[in-house]
């Protein structure tokens, strides 16, 4: 305080007392809106901060939520293939057995045919 009476606006103020009353009375009544616009700032500026985090936020989840839909559709088509190709591989190695198999051969009583061949219901047909 003693600083700002030795400074000249303070030795103004000092020789004029009516303008340090203006002044101090400004000082006093300016003090509400100063301070309700500073809370205004403080709000505003939190709430932006909470709506940011808050749209942040549902950004994130929605983005998960999607990703959680995408990897379950990959999940069920995955396993689609996977059966497919199972059940293919059964369906071919059987084939393949079936096909390919060792067979009692009996030999051909008629000679109609070159190679040894199992009997049939049918009389003349040769079955290899």
């Amino acid at each position: 305080m003693v600083a700002f009476l030795k400074s000249p606006v303070g030795q103004y103020l000092d020789r004029h007392p009516f303008v340090a009353l203006t002044l101090l009375v400004f000082i006093a009544v300016s003090a509400v809106p100063v301070g309700f616009f500073l809370l205004l700032v403080m709000l505003t500026s939190l709430a932006a901060f909470v709506g940011v985090v808050l749209l942040e936020g549902l950004v994130i989840f929605v983005g998960g939520f999607s990703l959680l839909c995408v990897l379950c559709g990959l999940g069920f088509v995955s396993l689609a293939i996977s059966g497919t190709i199972i059940v293919s591989y059964v369906v071919v190695s059987s084939l393949v057995n079936y096909w390919f198999s060792p067979r009692p051969l009996t030999p051909n009583p008629s000679g109609d045919c070159q190679l040894a061949t199992k009997p049939t219901a049918s009389g003349g047909r040769c079955q290899e």
